[in-house]
């Protein structure tokens, strides 16, 4: 820090602009990001900003904007679950780029809980809130956050007021279907859920679409549903598999049946991935790379979901727009081993 301003003087605006050669009214907006400034300036700007110690008042702020700075991520069971969490840490940088925090609270799904997480982040006066969820959801809006500009994050709301975030559950029905396409695999199989949830029937949509492109009939046999967990993927992987007509691969809802699955196979004698193929979604790596052959899947967005949703938030209260968006964000595959061409 600059002698001159004494240990214990706060560093302003007005000691970064001297320090980067620049008006203070240069410096609040590359700080801010509310106006488009040279791209080298608000480097320079940012980087003596850093060296100087610089942090904003926000309470001042605060006063002159009638902002908090704060905005609320309220969710069910993301911050105790490792990778849902990545919504967190996109929020978070999102938010540090308008010079805001997030202050997240979770309700591991009790209603009492989300009403007192609620009542506190509005006691907090945030400036907008994220609502999420874990797994893709349709969900009803608290009326409590009734005047709180929201944006949902993978959950979407037949309420048309509320812009929203979530994975193209289809494209990575299709995409996994594909995938699998590419290898020569023309019997594919699909391990889903019970659940009446749009991942289920987005991907289920996904597969069939892919399958019917290919001119390939969908066989309605090699389609499962069980308890998306490793014990329904291995009920469902026995059932498909058990068939004197099985198929080549499977396309499993998620990395915890795709793990069923491979049990499914080795009861049964099957090698992966020389007899069976297996695609799963998610990307939980205490999965993925546990599993012998590691297992090839699609990864959620989970990161850029909690990025775009604080982004929106800001654009929406910055213009005071009342369009809101519907923002379906495609998923990237990645390919591991136990994928391969079948056998002929």
């Amino acid at each position: 820090m600059d002698k001159k301003l004494g240990k214990s003087a706060r560093v302003g605006i007005r000691d970064v602009a001297a320090a980067a050669g620049v008006s203070p009214t240069t410096v609040s907006h590359a700080l801010s990001g509310a106006r488009a400034i040279n791209a080298e300036t608000r480097v320079r700007v940012l980087d003596v900003a850093q060296k100087l110690g610089y942090s904003p008042d926000l309470r001042a702020r605060g006063l002159r904007s009638s902002r908090t700075f704060t905005v609320g991520l309220l969710s069910d069971t993301i911050a105790v679950t490792p990778y849902a969490g990545l919504i967190i840490s996109g929020a978070q940088d999102a938010a540090a780029e308008h010079q805001s925090v997030v202050l997240a609270l979770d309700s591991t799904g009790d209603p009492q809980r989300e009403l007192l997480g609620i009542r506190t982040l509005v006691d907090h006066r945030v400036d907008g809130l994220v609502y999420a969820r874990m797994s893709h959801q349709s969900v009803t809006v608290p009326k409590e956050l009734g005047g709180i500009p929201v944006v949902l994050a993978n959950a979407s709301s037949a309420e048309l007021e509320y812009s929203s975030v979530v994975p193209d559950e289809q494209q990575i029905g299709v995409d996994a279907t594909v995938h699998l396409l590419g290898y020569g695999h023309l019997k594919i199989g699909f391990a889903t859920v019970t659940d009446d949830v749009p991942a289920a029937a987005g991907r289920e949509r996904g597969y069939r679409t892919a399958l019917e492109a290919a001119g390939i009939p969908v066989k309605e046999e090699w389609i499962s549903a069980k308890s998306g967990d490793a014990q329904g993927g291995r009920a469902a992987g026995r059932e498909i598999l058990g068939r004197k007509d099985r198929p080549t691969a499977i396309f499993c809802f998620n990395d915890e049946m795709a793990m069923g699955v491979y049990q499914a196979a080795n009861d049964l004698g099957l090698s992966i991935p020389d007899d069976l193929s297996v695609i799963g979604v998610d990307d939980l790596q205490l999965i993925t790379q546990a599993l012998v052959p590691n297992l090839t899947t699609i990864a959620l967005p989970h990161y850029q979901m909690g990025h775009w949703a604080v982004s929106q938030l800001f654009a929406q209260t910055t213009a005071k727009s009342d369009v809101r968006t519907a923002e379906l964000l495609r998923c990237q595959l990645v390919q591991r081993d136990s994928v391969s061409a079948p056998k002929r």
